[in-house]
């Protein structure tokens, strides 16, 4: 083992790889990020939970994240179908430590949280690419090419952060399509866009419409994130230019067009194809596969950075219980992969449902009967793992809208005829 040049590598240096090289290299291991690319580099997903303030604390980069960001005090709602928009403040949270969260370019912050890494001790590479990866008894070797050329980085753990590239799930073959959802994704920045006021400014707006739901992110410099998520057959529909068929999709939502009339795109429509996924598992001998890396659903409740860097603070642990105490190892790698799987079980549940009648119509028409809007208002924040009466409240939510929608049942029924023929014609 002596001749090992480091004790964990990491793949990525997106929010998952640099939080976990920082927290580690914190710890006194030697640990090596691997970044494909050079930071600052665009990426999305600028909407950042409440409950990612602490961790950004425990990293010592709040004062920077704050910096850079757009305050943003709680979620916008609106429902063509109900002419109305509903507005979840954070501050209505079981916990109310945690009033407000940022908006963010993710160029912006991935670089802050690089930095940190660095700063903390981890051994950055950036414009390095891994490209093949050998498991041996007592070892991982990972290959891959940086500026300088070929390379090899031999370590006691690999923590895969590769994001979306799933580096090691496409390897081991273990990646696979999410049966239950289906979906695409079409976004550009705009400058000019109305904006809320007050309070409000810097709110997220969800906007739904026929074919699925509309973002509206606040971002510093005046630059306005606005993206639409849909089923697959919308975007398959489209006969023009990606920019005309983005405008004629925002036209379909009125209250979102008449924001953005004055505004100007500044970037060409970029477009991602179906992506919701999941590996069958996110640990192993010698590996851990870390946020976007294990799975990703669907970015509606802005949960993609803080489920990243929540799930690098668990693989943090669990790897240095691997290396310090072998013996726990097992233990340990089941306990982080019972906490993966209860994140993203938490919010399928709710992405699964987010477009039927009858969530729409309790988020539109929100009764706290018994703390369930403060509990709602609390799984908006990012509050999911502790055992602060949330799960329970959110168990009771649960049961109202089973119990709402069986009320409903030739309504309730046709919207599940409908998602299950979509999710059909996506997969063909």
């Amino acid at each position: 083992m002596r001749d090992l040049t480091h004790d964990i590598v990491i793949i990525g240096g997106g929010p998952a790889g640099s939080t976990a090289g920082a927290l580690l290299a914190e710890r006194g291991w030697r640990v090596a990020v691997l970044e494909k690319d050079r930071h600052p580099r665009f990426h999305i997903g600028e909407s950042l939970l409440p409950q990612n303030n602490p961790l950004f604390e425990r990293l010592g980069v709040l004062d920077e994240v704050r910096r850079i960001g757009v305050i943003n005090n709680g979620a916008q709602f609106a429902s063509i179908e109900h002419g109305k928009a509903e507005t979840f403040y954070f501050d209505r949270a079981l916990d109310r430590s945690q009033p407000s969260g940022f908006e963010v370019h993710r160029a912006e912050l991935d670089l802050v949280l690089i930095r940190n890494a660095a700063a903390k001790g981890a051994e950055v590479h950036e414009a390095t690419r891994a490209e093949a990866v050998e498991f041996a008894a007592d070892a991982v070797t990972v290959r891959g090419t940086g500026p300088a050329g070929p390379g090899e980085w031999r370590a006691r753990f690999l923590l895969d952060a590769s994001g979306r590239e799933t580096f090691l799930a496409d390897r081991f073959r273990i990646k696979h399509a999410n049966r239950r959802h289906a979906s695409v994704a079409l976004f550009g920045h705009y400058e000019g866009a109305e904006r809320l006021t007050g309070r409000d400014a810097g709110n997220i707006s969800i906007y739904w419409f026929d074919h699925g739901w509309f973002w509206f992110i606040p971002l510093t410099r005046g630059i306005t994130s606005v993206g639409a998520v849909c089923w697959p057959y919308w975007l398959k529909s489209r006969a023009e230019p990606l920019d005309d068929f983005f405008d004629r999709t925002i036209a379909l939502c009125p209250a979102l067009a008449a924001r953005l009339a004055a505004a100007r795109r500044i970037a060409p429509v970029t477009a991602t194809g179906n992506y919701s996924y999941q590996a069958s598992r996110c640990t192993g001998a010698r590996y851990l596969l870390v946020g976007d890396a294990f799975a990703f659903v669907d970015p509606v409740f802005s949960s993609g950075v803080y489920l990243a860097m929540a799930g690098a603070f668990a693989a943090a642990d669990a790897v240095d219980t691997a290396l310090r105490e072998p013996a726990r190892a097992a233990r340990a790698m089941r306990r982080y992969e019972r906490r993966a799987r209860h994140a993203i079980r938490t919010f399928s549940w709710f992405i699964y449902r987010v477009t039927t009648p009858a969530m729409r119509d309790l988020i539109m028409h929100p009764r706290n009967v018994l703390g369930v809007v403060d509990a709602l208002v609390s799984f908006l924040a990012g509050d999911i793992f502790r055992a602060n009466g949330v799960r329970t409240r959110i168990a009771l939510f649960k049961l109202i809208y089973y119990l709402y929608s069986a009320a409903t049942p030739r309504r309730s029924l046709a919207a599940l005829r409908r998602r299950r023929a979509n999710v059909r014609a996506a997969a063909a």
